[in-house]
């Protein structure tokens, strides 16, 4: 058997001419057709080759095992072979030339990669996908002459007297298109395992929808029916891998490597070459001994993948290793060499080992040494939290600030505490009930205006195979794990905001389908903007209406879309990473039949704006009021030399000017700039907006050189609440806080050419931006929730130009990437709306 353990399957020949008659026709084999004997006698394969040879009058070629595996080109060629039956792990290595006689191929044994059938299905050869487990008399299903067309070769339809049936955990048929479990029943059914009574009981089960006593063999392969009648192989239902928290199709990723037009064969595996280090390796080999560059293909997968789906190494191969039978030999894959060391010293402790390895986690990276600079390698302030909420998975407790702060594996490794130190979480945190408003949401109440269509909205992949009822389970499953998506926006008779959050399973769920079968590209992004629109103009926060999801259905065999729109009261940039990559997860166990559940989240939204409550008015946070003052009380003149009109300067008449950089350019602005000036991203940017703005100002006859702007952070500082962890905590937690910035006496033309004054005021800026506390969250604190200093801020004037650093929203994070692209539209928010 595969598994190593022989199982010893007991089966008789009952099935035998329902096999023979079933491929000799499917086949087409006839008196004058030559049938490669390719199976060993101890595999089952060898009974068909014999049986449908034989009883068809056809000639069996036989030869040497050795002849087999060594030049099986060459003995097809000599003897006119015109039908082979090979693995697809054999197929991939033949070429044309060396098949150019043999008219039929069937493929079995293993499944069959998307572009083999593209390959070598054409008009004058058949190709044929077979399926079949050892405890069926050899085949059980095989498809019908295949046309080379892309997407997941099927494996077509039971064979003549033998019955399949698509499963769910409860015995009951799935409809079309639904992931479920197969089981096989009919005259060619084994009898069981032979003296293993209890391994024959588990698999051979009663077959509920045949005859009395009769049974059916549960094969753990999940597969679907397409609208044809065809089964799709899917994967095993014992063969996901979970890493890192995720469960792993491998079959996802090897398909991906495969659609590399220089990768002829890829598997993947998960290794665990030392105790306690489990990681993802490929393996593939070249197309015809092209070169394959390990390199490009993670790079690739990179592009294509979420970070925890890509190898840790890919490894390239002259060729798979086989076993006897022609199947992948899966323990003769070579371990992988991660000896390469980056450019600084290797982890001295274990807790410098797991830090290593969490930041090559968030980075997308090989290897990171204790000195490399976590933002030198493009980490930003949003992954620092991805960083955060890994630590304290493995116990290690430190604060986004503390990566500011230390920047390397060994500062934070001085500074990281254990999970031990957490203080105790006290009273109910269930985050039902009202909720106190924080800074940003009272900014937004003080602005005056219609609020209704202040939105973002996201579009992610939904795996093919997922019906209505699915998508609505996984979106009733968001609402009920994150209490804030339930929340209703109350206003009281003197116009104070309140929010209140229902129990679960109190709030409707409201998924529309929307059919988009056929549509692809830009015909799919047009229908996408037009339903976010529709989707928009139904929210209704004072109705509690805060999400409104889309299923843009595509069929049951292609990637559709599924259009989140939020108000942005209950989310932001950070909260759709979560959204998105619980979304993953609830695929996942809705392909394999699961009811979808979310890992719970450990600190609630509710209990969140509690504790800023409370940090307000705490004396040391009142003590920051002189500084915001001195912020806030400078000269900011008008941006334009007339002033604005008031009539015609208003939001309507508003024009959006985009400038995209290349990927070279972005990668040298977010990695090495920043490493050069010790800073961090914000620091560069804001410096580059500063230079600008001053000599715009200059060009129009100012000759103030200070730069007011309002600066937009996550806001999600977890030490000024004890105990709290927002790793899972979904909510609009945005900061907004002023900053001053002084540009110099620079002119155009010097920062242009790289005049040492530009270095002079990234570096001016970033000690300005080190001396703010806690990344400026106070600033919100005092204007809003204290009242003794609430109204003296509010006195002050308001900065005309506002910045906000999204984040590398590209960079390898959790969300899902699809299989097959549904739409130009990207992997983040993908706008906002307001009124």
């Amino acid at each position: 058997g595969s598994t190593g353990t022989p199982k010893g399957v007991t089966i008789t020949h009952r099935g035998v001419p329902s096999l023979v008659a079933a491929q000799a026709e499917r086949f087409n084999v006839t008196p004058e057709s030559r049938t490669l004997q390719f199976a060993s006698l101890s595999f089952d394969a060898a009974i068909s080759e014999l049986c449908v040879t034989l009883l068809s009058g056809a000639t069996l070629v036989l030869a040497p095992s050795d002849l087999l595996r060594e030049a099986l080109g060459v003995l097809v060629a000599k003897h006119d072979v015109t039908h082979v039956t090979l693995p697809p792990t054999v197929l991939a290595t033949m070429s044309d030339d060396e098949l150019a006689s043999v008219r039929t191929i069937v493929v079995a044994g293993e499944p069959c990669p998307p572009g083999l059938p593209a390959r070598w299905a054409n008009s004058r050869r058949t190709f044929i996908n077979a399926y079949g487990p050892t405890e069926v008399t050899v085949c059980a299903a095989m498809s019908g002459p295949m046309n080379g067309k892309g997407g997941v070769p099927p494996i077509g339809r039971p064979l003549l007297n033998t019955r399949v049936y698509v499963l769910d955990p409860g015995l009951r048929p799935v409809p079309c298109g639904v992931v479920g479990e197969l089981y096989v029943a009919g005259a060619g059914l084994a009898r069981g395992y032979l003296n293993r009574p209890g391994l024959s009981a588990g698999r051979f089960v009663a077959d509920p929808f045949g005859a009395m006593g009769q049974r059916m063999y549960r094969t753990g392969d999940l597969v679907r029916w397409t609208s044809d009648g065809d089964l799709v192989f899917v994967g095993r239902s014992d063969d996901q891998v979970k890493l890192r928290g995720f469960r792993i199709e491998l079959g996802e990723i090897e398909a991906a490597l495969t659609e590399d037009p220089v990768v002829s064969q890829a598997v993947v595996v998960l290794r665990e070459d030392r105790p306690g280090e489990k990681r993802l390796v490929g393996y593939a080999v070249g197309v015809n001994g092209a070169t394959v560059d390990d390199g490009v293909l993670r790079d690739r997968l990179a592009k294509r993948l979420p970070d925890y789906m890509v190898p840790a190494a890919v490894m390239v191969l002259d060729s798979l290793p086989l076993t006897s039978n022609g199947k992948l030999d899966r323990r003769a894959l070579p371990a992988p060499d991660f000896s390469a060391a980056s450019g600084s010293r290797g982890p001295r402790t274990a807790g410098e080992e797991v830090l290593c390895g969490l930041f090559a986690e968030v980075l997308g990276l090989d290897r990171v040494g204790i000195d490399d600079d976590f933002f030198a390698l493009g980490g930003d302030s949003i992954v620092s939290i991805q960083l955060v909420s890994r630590a304290r998975k493995t116990g290690l407790l430190f604060s986004p600030q503390d990566v500011f702060e230390a920047k390397t594996v060994a500062g934070l490794a001085k500074v990281a505490g254990r999970k031990d130190e957490t203080p105790a979480v006290e009273g109910d945190d269930s985050g039902v009930g009202e909720v106190a408003l924080t800074p940003i949401m009272r900014w937004l109440a003080g602005r005056g205006g219609s609020v209704r269509r202040f939105s973002q909205s996201l579009v992610l992949p939904v795996p093919a195979g997922r019906g209505e009822k699915e998508v609505s389970a996984a979106v009733r499953s968001l609402l009920d794990s994150h209490d804030i998506l339930r929340a209703r926006l109350l206003v009281q008779e003197n116009g104070e905001w309140r929010l209140q959050v229902s129990p679960k399973a109190s709030v409707r769920v409201g998924v529309d389908r929307v059919d988009a079968a056929g549509l692809d590209g830009e015909a799919l992004g047009g229908l996408v903007r037009r339903c976010r629109q529709a989707a928009i103009g139904e929210l209704d926060p004072f109705a509690g209406v805060m999400l409104r999801a889309v299923w843009l259905d595509r069929g049951p065999d292609e990637t559709g879309a599924l259009l989140l729109v939020a108000h942005h009261l209950v989310v932001d940039g950070v909260s759709w990473r979560i959204l998105a990559a619980d979304l993953e997860s609830m695929w996942e166990v809705l392909a394999i039949g699961g009811v979808p559940v979310v890992d719970p989240v450990p600190t609630s939204f509710r209990r969140w704006a509690q504790g800023l409550t409370a940090a307000a008015v705490q004396p040391a946070r009142a003590n920051e009021l002189g500084l915001w003052e001195r912020i806030l009380a400078g000269p900011d003149p008008l941006l334009t030399d007339r002033g604005l009109d008031p009539v015609r300067d208003v939001a309507g008449s508003v024009v959006s000017v985009s400038v995209v950089l290349g990927a070279e350019t972005t990668n040298a602005l977010l990695t090495h700039v920043p490493a050069v000036f010790h800073a961090g991203i914000n620091d560069v940017l804001l410096a580059g907006l500063a230079l600008a703005v001053a000599q715009w100002r200059r060009s129009h006859g100012g000759d103030v050189d200070e730069v007011l702007v309002d600066v937009e952070g996550h806001g999600r500082q977890e030490d000024l609440v004890d105990g709290a962890d927002l790793s899972r905590t979904v909510g609009w937690f945005t900061s907004l806080f002023p900053v001053r910035l002084d540009a110099g006496t620079l002119t155009w033309e010097e920062v242009r050419a790289g005049s040492p004054g530009v270095g002079g005021v990234v570096k001016q800026l970033k000690e300005h931006l080190r001396q703010i506390p806690d990344n400026g969250i106070g600033y919100g604190l005092l204007r809003y929730l204290n009242p003794d200093t609430a109204q003296i801020l509010a006195d002050l004037p308001t900065p005309q130009i506002g910045f906000n650093y999204f984040g590398r929203v590209d960079a390898p994070d959790h969300s899902p990437a699809p299989v097959k692209k549904p739409t130009e539209a990207p992997r983040g928010p993908v706008g906002i709306d307001s009124d």
